[in-house]
């Protein structure tokens, strides 16, 4: 079983797919006022790094960083329910917080539900730590906002 992360385009087939899936399983659990997940559409920008996990070649999970200046913007996790349990969620992050550290962020910030307890599992794991709203995000009960410092500094792993 090998993970490969790499950055790739949001509007691809694999990666259309995947936003897909992942704004199907948003949309069955919250309603659309509390949906702030985001189109492919809107993760095809310049400020936007889209990475893609393959397992056995198979595009498995997917995440966006989106560069807010200050801080770096964790958006749209996500892995198929099959792939789950092998680390691709973790790679997907770990190739996140390098991008992160390419683009000199020293902050990590992201906007998850609170019924979403694998997500917030793995973040808290990987340090992140509870933070009040940022940017535009109201201050919805079903929301949790995250943080992680980073140093933009350390070595790639």
């Amino acid at each position: 079983m090998s993970i490969e992360v790499r950055a790739e385009s949001p509007t691809d087939p694999d990666g259309q797919a995947l936003i897909d899936a992942s704004r199907r399983a948003l949309r069955a659990i919250y309603p659309p006022k509390q949906d702030f997940g985001l189109e492919a559409s809107d993760m095809a920008t310049p400020d936007t790094r889209f990475l893609v996990a393959r397992l056995d070649g198979r595009a498995q999970g997917c995440v966006a960083l989106v560069d807010k200046g200050g801080y770096g913007e964790v958006k749209g996790l996500f892995v198929r329910p099959e792939a789950r349990g092998k680390g691709v969620g973790r790679a997907l992050m770990a190739a996140l917080e390098a991008a992160a550290r390419d683009l000199g962020l020293t902050c990590l910030r992201l906007e998850t539900g609170r019924e979403l307890g694998a997500a917030t599992r793995l973040y808290r794991a990987l340090g992140f730590h509870d933070r009040d709203a940022f940017g535009t995000y109201p201050a919805e009960a079903s929301s949790l906002f995250m943080e992680k410092p980073i140093d933009a500094a350390a070595p790639r792993a």
